[in-house]
């Protein structure tokens, strides 16, 4: 199967193409570096028949051992200044770029904004579509705009912040919008009032060790030194960063819980509801540095899933759904999967 502007690839390899480092293999396999190769797929009468997948960086999927259909690999360049007025600067980022590289971009253009997302794995691109977060901040605080391609029509459409729909590392393009569109730039709005957040303590304990101001930059700095502390690098280690989200309960039942168990880390979300730490559960449970098979959750942060060498899709989902029934059975407490799982 070939194509003279298309370099379409057969039965290729994913395995170094996601994070979690699993065995895995595309039937098909197209990078994308232009609109018009985009454009070209989508047109393409035997392409259209089968099941499109969409790869940024690897770093937030459960890959099968193959995927069945087309894995279209966006590496759409590009980051540049868009428009600026009063209140802050608009820019753009192509939707493969390296998440962590644009973030250090911004900070040497003297734009803050984006520092507490310091060294999160992927692409710009993905970054909306999980409404990424850490350190008191998410991708819907400085989101603006983004513009995605049809994969049936091949329009092209602008999403404002309201069409996505953002909540907790969640967004319409993982619910209803799903497979429909293929974000190809994102723009963010960074406010030239901008005051950093260091209301978490290991970022406040990391500034007072380093010696730092409290500039964006140094704030990165120390998110940066924070997430190596508690995070494998997935060049050592295959893993998909935190593998579970954190549980949001009634306020209610988080009371209860706090009466069984004093120690429970909690943060309160509003007055109906509370989020309750997925780590401390995990942890809890007694699955912190343990091992089901070739896969098992990390030694120092319970809340990362690891894969020791050769793990497949079936060997993530066994221990995924261990840990689910037994923190059920303990705490009463359903939690989710950040991952998305690919079939």
């Amino acid at each position: 199967m070939c194509d003279a502007m298309l370099q379409i690839h057969t039965n290729y390899s994913l395995t170094k193409l996601n994070t979690f480092g699993l065995t895995a293999a595309a039937e098909y396999f197209v990078v994308i570096e232009s609109l018009e190769q985009l454009r070209e797929c989508i047109a393409n009468p035997q392409l259209r028949t089968m099941p499109w997948w969409i790869l940024g960086g690897g770093s937030n999927v459960v890959l099968p051992d193959l995927v069945h259909g087309l894995v279209l690999q966006v590496s759409l360049r590009g980051k540049d200044l868009v428009a600026e007025d009063d209140k802050a600067w608009y820019v753009r980022a192509g939707a493969g770029e390296n998440w962590h590289k644009f973030v250090q971009w911004t900070l040497g253009q003297g734009w803050g904004g984006l520092e507490n997302l310091s060294l999160i794995p992927g692409t710009v691109g993905a970054s909306p579509v999980q409404n990424i977060g850490a350190y008191g901040v998410e991708i819907k605080d400085v989101f603006h705009e983004l513009q995605a391609i049809n994969l049936k029509t091949g329009e092209l459409h602008t999403f404002a912040h309201h069409d996505c729909r953002f909540s907790y590392r969640d967004s319409v393009f993982k619910q209803e919008e799903a497979g429909v569109w293929c974000i190809i730039s994102v723009v963010f709005r960074l406010s030239k009032n901008h005051q950093v957040k260091t209301s978490y303590g290991d970022i406040e304990q990391a500034l007072l060790e380093l010696g730092l101001e409290k500039t964006p930059s140094n704030v990165a700095q120390a998110v940066i030194t924070v997430r190596q502390r508690k995070l494998p690098d997935p060049a050592e280690i295959g893993n998909a960063g935190s593998y579970f989200k954190n549980p949001i309960i009634p306020t209610t039942q988080a009371v209860t819980l706090k009466r069984q168990y004093p120690e429970v880390v909690m943060y309160s979300v509003d007055a109906q509801s509370t989020k309750l730490a997925a780590g401390w559960l995990i942890e809890q449970a007694g699955w912190k540095g343990r091992e089901l098979g070739v896969v098992g959750m990390f030694a120092r942060q319970a809340l990362v899933m690891v894969n020791h060498g050769g793990a497949i899709q079936d060997d993530v989902i066994r221990l995924e759904n261990k840990i689910k029934d037994e923190i059920n059975q303990k705490f009463g407490v359903s939690i989710e999967a950040e991952p998305i799982k690919w079939e």
